[in-house]
């Protein structure tokens, strides 16, 4: 395998810059470069000095064995002063050594995969940590980081394969009188997988929210002040106000963080019946948005206005221009900010309340994949029931649920995911 190297933090002026090498030839790379190594895991300062004599710099110098490394390979790190022309003088001085090459985007990472340092599942987790910008999304990828759907993948696959291996038992004695009946404990092992996995399968919506943010749709009748709202919300002018109805005709949005959770506020057209065709677009734009959002703003304006869509579940029915009129209830003015802090804390509790109903998988390939499993579990526990007789159909119902958990964590069927998974990846990750 190839030797590899990169800067591996942030590109720019900093005060640190990290370069990464990784392979078979990373230990010699780094005493051409730093003259002698210290210890394997202890930091050691070290001149590194270019094949002509130049001295590039001094850096912290760090060595990681085999086994013992990120990617699983042996690795050099230097933590070099962090202006572009240090970084770019010891990377130029890397690509004159024989058999190192720059790393591709992700490579590194990749590496760890195939060196099973890292699961698939992991994988993903660490591309969403590098993404996060919430402390929400920081959690959950940590937890996905650390290995929480991995193991919860295992101990599934550990009940399946002992549901199956007793199955096979009763296969192989198909032309004799069956020692022990298995059908309970087979029953009960899918039992508590099946259970386990619907509950996680229904979550991964919520899971997959925290990652990609929630929507909230400011909605209501032309002039109810909507777009103010939407102002005050954002702290700036992110949409135009006007006296004038009808003046928002496309859905405007604003990124915020509630509570540490990823939000997109969308503000919508007024709905009415529209005075123009291009009115009509944006009209039908809002209601579609509106009916997708994870949770609606009823702004209101006038009690008696009628509105082609209604509140549901947890929606949030508030008053307007609470400065221009006084109205019973939650009443809020985008102009002066009244109320403006009591909506955003019920907007943080209808989503926290949400929140805690969240899985381990984050990601709609580990949805299709649990729902994979489920079905072929519940197709499994159907042929148990029907007797010993379809030992042989019921076992391999639960090898394709086996399969399909297994593509969870990497194991199977993924090859066709990876360059998509890894092209999200920074060059010195």
């Amino acid at each position: 395998m190839d030797t590899i190297f990169s800067l591996a933090s942030a590109r720019g002026k900093s005060g640190v810059a990290v370069v990464r090498i990784s392979g078979p030839q990373a230990f010699l790379a780094g005493r051409t470069l730093a003259g002698g190594l210290p210890p394997i895991r202890k930091a050691g300062l070290r001149q590194l000095v270019a094949a002509d004599g130049r001295v590039l710099d001094e850096a912290l110098v760090l060595c990681f064995d085999a086994g013992a490394s990120f990617t699983g390979e042996e690795v050099v790190e230097f933590q070099l002063h962090g202006s572009t022309a240090v970084v770019r003088a010891v990377l130029d001085e890397l690509s004159t050594l024989p058999d190192l090459r720059l790393a591709e985007p992700g490579e590194f990472t990749r590496r760890a995969l195939e060196n099973e340092r890292l699961d698939l599942a992991q994988v993903e987790g660490l591309a969403d940590l590098l993404d996060a910008e919430t402390e929400a999304q920081r959690r959950q990828a940590f937890n996905i980081l650390s290995g929480a759907l991995g193991e919860l993948a295992e101990r599934w696959r550990r009940d399946l394969i002992r549901a199956a291996a007793l199955l096979e038992a009763t296969i192989d004695f198909a032309d004799e009188e069956v020692p022990v009946d298995v059908s309970p404990e087979v029953t009960t092992l899918l039992g508590d997988v099946l259970n386990t996995l619907r509950r996680e399968t229904a979550a991964t919506r919520i899971a997959e929210r925290i990652r990609d943010g929630f929507e909230v749709a400011i909605v209501g009748a032309p002039n109810a002040g909507k777009s103010t709202l939407l102002n005050a919300l954002a702290g700036r002018d992110a949409a135009i106000t006007s006296e004038i109805a009808g003046t928002t005709r496309d859905v405007i949005e604003v990124q915020m963080e509630l509570s540490g959770l990823p939000v997109t506020v969308l503000d919508t057209a007024g709905l009415r019946t529209a005075q123009d065709s291009v009115e009509a677009i944006g009209v039908e734009r809002a209601l579609t948005r509106a009916k997708a959002a994870d949770l609606r703003v009823f702004l209101i304006s006038d009690q008696a206005e009628a509105l082609p869509i209604s509140p549901t579940g947890d929606d949030i029915v508030v008053s307007g221009k609470a400065d221009l009129r006084k109205v019973d209830g939650l009443a809020v003015s985008g102009r002066t900010g009244q109320g403006v802090d009591t909506l955003v804390s019920q907007i943080a509790r209808v989503l926290e309340d949400r929140v805690k109903g969240a899985g381990i998988a984050t990601r709609a390939r580990h949805r299709k994949a649990m729902q994979l499993a489920l079905e072929a579990l519940e197709d499994a526990r159907i042929e148990v029931e029907r007797g010993p007789d379809r030992a042989e159909f019921a076992a391999e119902e639960i090898r394709t649920a086996i399969r399909a958990l297994d593509s969870l964590v990497g194991r199977v069927d993924v090859e066709h995911l990876l360059d998509e998974i890894f092209a999200s990846f920074c060059l010195g990750k």
